[in-house]
Order: C-alpha cells, then structure tokens, then sequence
C-alpha cells in the first residue's frame, strides 16, 4: 500500500493526486479531495483559446484552481496527442517510460507548448525524447550520492550546517533533466512516523542552521501539510532559516494563492528557491505568481540549469536574467546538468557556462549574474566555477584582466 494512505489519513484528510503516466508514481489512480481555493488570476488569451478547444467544459475559476489544474495533468501518451502533433522520437520515449521518470504536464504549460515545433525549448523541458533512453558510461541515477548522506528518510545532510529535506517525491510537472530522476515520480511520500523522525534527527543536530524543504515539490502538497512541516521545522530552536525549492510559479503559477502566502509568512524568514530555464516561461500569470510571493516578503532566486540547445547562449541567459529581476527574482545558481541517465543530449561542456559568464560579466547588472556550479558527482557538493581573472599572482601583487581583456594591478601590501 502506498505510504501516501498514511498520510492522507493522518493529515487533514489530503488525498493523492490524480493524472499519472504511471502506477509506480505517487497518488496514482487517486483524486484530491478538493476544496475549490481560486486566486484572482488573469485568463490570458493563450489560456482562453486554449481552454475553448481542449477543454471546453472547463470555466475560468476551474482553469485557476491549483487543484483542478493537478487533476487534469496530461500524463499520458493519448492525452497528449489531443493536444499537439508528436514526432516519432517523442511517441518513442513517452512509450517506453516504465520505470523512469513520469510524464506530466499542468494543463497550464501544455497551453505554452501545443502550437510548437519540436525543437522549442519549453517542449524540450516536459516532452521526452528517444535520446533520454540512452544511458552514458559516465551517468548514474544518483550522481550527487545522496542516498548515501540520507541518514534518515527524506533528509540528505552532506554539507555541516544545513540539510535538504525532501518532503514529496510529486511535481506538478516532470522536467526531463530532473536530478532526482531516480526517485522523483516513483517512491512513496513520507508518512508521519518519517516526518517525526526527520524532525527530530533535524531537532538532535544542532548545527543545523538551514534547512531546504524540497522534493519533488512541496508546494504540490497541501496548505495543511506545509503548515504541519514548518511549524515544526521553525519550532526547532537552532534553526535560523528555511528555504522552500520549487518550480509551481513556472508551471502551475495558480497555486500561489493568499491562502499559500498566509500559511507561510508565519515561518520567517523562509526563503524561496525557484527554478527558471527560458524567458518564455515568465508569462503574465507567472510574473503574478512571483510578485504576490515577493509582497509576502519572501526573498526569491533563481536556480537555472544549463542546457544544451535551451539556454546555452549570452543573449538567452541574459534575457532570461533580466526578465527576473523584472518580476523580483534575482539569479541565484547557473547549474552544470547533472549526470544523470539520458542527459547527455541536455548537457553543455564546463567551457560553455564559463563563456556565458564571461559574456555576462561587465556587460549587464551584478544582480543579473548567477553564480556558475558544478555539483560534483560523488556527493563533493556545489564548487563555484569562474572564468580566468587572474594573470599572475605573487607577494608583491596581483595581476587581474578585466571584462574588456585590459590587465590591471592591485597590490598586496
């Protein structure tokens, strides 16, 4: 039995979502218990048409219900050939799908992606290709080790002072170059024995300062489970500050109701770590999202990986990262892709992203300059990677070149 029984049960009654690729993932062949929680949305005329063709019987308050967007996922290979025209190479993938990461789609994002060709960055993030089924020597479903920093379930503890605490293995979306690939889609939430016991390895350790609430996505959950896990996060004396990681404001950007927003200004300071990989994605409705979570007084960044024929260019980064500071995101992490199975036609090399850097460097706001990481594989954890400043150094001074290639000294006295 599913340990999401458990926690239906034991918490407010929440229920596990409907619309899977798959009987592995959580909350298949289950609906939400819904309580219709509508936010004043926009409906965009994308949405409108959209709404009117695929899903004529919907009205607009059940297009900007969080929950009736989750229930109505495209999670399968029919529901997505409704929509859109599919190549080969996708209808390939999506067939072979068992045991690898899910297929899901809000009705939301498939409204920015049904009219597209098959190269457009924002179908190549959700839509699966024959390539994803290949597998690299060099590739490992769990490529950070964190299984072997898990020293509970859901808590991976790798560095000294902070822990990342995956509450949920469910996304609203699935992202084919999820790094938790392996899990995400496919094992059982926590239930409440796991949660008491993640708080009190949390609550015995106290050197931890942070703590990352992720996943999966934990605003996939209810407003009840998240306020149970903060509370009883915030309500460990040591614990400084908690971070939320989460992709809904790009992808189910309804979620972000007053309700959401009321539930967690009670735990700050809580900060909240997103995760942006086109411009195409900040939307009217997405720029919504991220300015209520702003006026709630969270403090966003932006977390983006480097992929190959997506992002992998200075004028694409650099609109990208000025498109967020527009709506109060600052970029945060320009990951490497991980290792993970069938990545390969996603990752760049290192020498790509030390080139964006370069190219962003002096030519836009510091604020609109991530910081570019390698995770390394074998659980060495996040080494800040930057393009080559230095020309000499020795007792006396320091040789630097700047943006322009110009060589300036500083001494060292």
């Amino acid at each position: 039995m599913n340990a999401n029984n458990n926690e239906a049960s034991a918490f407010h009654g929440e229920g596990r979502l409907k619309g899977c690729s798959s009987d592995e993932e959580p909350g298949a062949k289950a609906v939400i218990l819904s309580q219709v929680e509508t936010p004043v949305q926009i409906v965009s005329n994308r949405n409108a048409d959209f709404i009117h063709r695929y899903f004529p019987l919907a009205t607009n308050e059940q297009w900007n219900d969080w929950k009736w967007q989750l229930r109505n996922a495209i999670t399968t290979l029919e529901d997505l050939r409704k929509i859109m025209p599919l190549t080969e190479k996708e209808i390939m993938a999506i067939k072979h799908l068992k045991g690898r990461l899910p297929l899901r789609i809000t009705p939301y994002f498939a409204s920015l992606i049904h009219n597209t060709k098959p190269g457009n960055p924002l179908r190549r993030i959700v839509i699966p290709v024959v390539e994803e089924l290949i597998q690299l020597p060099v590739e490992k479903p769990d490529p950070l080790h964190e299984e072997a920093y898990s020293p509970v379930k859901g808590i991976v503890h790798r560095y000294p002072d902070r822990v990342l605490f995956t509450v949920t293995q469910v996304c609203s979306a699935y992202c084919r170059y999820c790094t938790r690939s392996h899990s995400v889609g496919k094992l059982d939430k926590l239930g409440k024995n796991d949660f008491e016991k993640a708080f009190d390895y949390i609550r015995n350790h106290t050197e931890i300062r942070d703590v990352l609430v992720s996943g999966g996505d934990p605003l996939t959950m209810s407003d009840e489970m998240l306020d149970y896990i903060l509370k009883n996060i915030r309500n460990i004396p040591h614990v400084e500050i908690i971070r939320i990681g989460t992709r809904v404001p790009v992808v189910l950007p309804q979620r972000i109701t007053d309700k959401l927003i009321a539930t967690m200004r009670k735990y700050h300071p809580l900060y909240i770590s997103l995760h942006f990989s086109h411009p195409d994605e900040i939307t009217d409705e997405c720029a919504q999202a991220c300015n209520k979570l702003a006026d709630g007084g969270f403090p966003l960044g932006s977390q983006t990986v480097l992929l190959k024929g997506i992002n992998d260019n200075v004028e694409i980064m650099k609109k990208l990262f000025h498109k967020l500071l527009m709506i109060r995101v600052r970029p945060y992490y320009l990951y490497q892709c991980d290792l993970i199975p069938g990545s390969g036609h996603f990752r760049t090399s290192i020498r790509k992203g030390l080139e964006i850097i370069k190219g962003l460097r002096g030519y836009t706001s510091g604020y609109a300059i991530p910081q570019f990481v390698v995770d390394a594989p074998g659980g060495g954890g996040k080494i800040p990677l930057l393009p080559d400043y230095v020309v000499a150094h020795t007792k006396e001074k320091i040789v630097l070149r700047n943006y322009k290639g110009m060589i300036c000294e500083y001494p060292e006295i």
